[in-house]
């Protein structure tokens, strides 16, 4: 009954006096850290004083420096990596000009390719090997990668002039070796 009467009137304290309390112990325990400390840095020799500044100096500096200097370096990598995609952004609106979406595709005669081997040529021509071109009805799908993001423009301008239009469009960009994903289909 004791012990629950003194708990009522611990908790009706004033909350402003059990921090202070707090504070004060804590302070009071940093007193006692500051002078064990400083008591067993007099007991040290003069040398060993020396020695332990030093070492206490290099320590501080070196990963103060190496921390500041990763710190540095993770910024300008990200910095470059932003001006980088905003470059790219720029450039393909850039190139959104020249894309003629008005163009008439020249008269087909039949000794002429198939459609999906045409596109297949066009994107040779401009200098994308390897890529995925498949007939799908009236239309053709295409997929391919390319590091070069001017090969990339010239490729899809070229398969504009042709007459080609996108039906679909979708270009990404590989985050880790900067190559262009693209995947389309196009018809006539």
């Amino acid at each position: 009954m004791k012990r629950l009467l003194r708990r009522s009137k611990r908790n009706n304290v004033n909350p402003s006096f059990d921090r202070s309390m707090e504070t004060h112990a804590l302070s009071k325990r940093m007193n006692n850290f500051q002078s064990v400390l400083s008591s067993r840095w007099q007991a040290l020799s003069g040398r060993d004083q020396l020695a332990l500044l030093i070492l206490s100096t290099f320590l501080l500096l070196f990963v103060g420096g190496y921390g500041g200097y990763s710190i540095h370096q993770a910024a300008n990598d990200s910095k470059n990596d932003y001006q980088e995609e905003v470059a790219d952004y720029f450039w393909l609106r850039a190139q959104a000009g020249n894309i003629d979406s008005n163009a008439m595709q020249t008269s087909t005669s039949d000794g002429e390719l198939p459609p999906a081997n045409n596109v297949s040529t066009v994107l040779n021509s401009a200098g994308i090997t390897n890529a995925q071109v498949v007939a799908a009805g009236d239309a053709v799908q295409l997929s391919f990668t390319h590091g070069s993001q001017a090969v990339v423009g010239t490729a899809l301008g070229k398969l504009e002039q042709q007459g080609w239009q996108f039906t679909q469009l979708s270009m990404q960009q590989d985050p880790i070796n900067k190559s262009i994903q693209v995947q389309a289909t196009v018809a006539l």
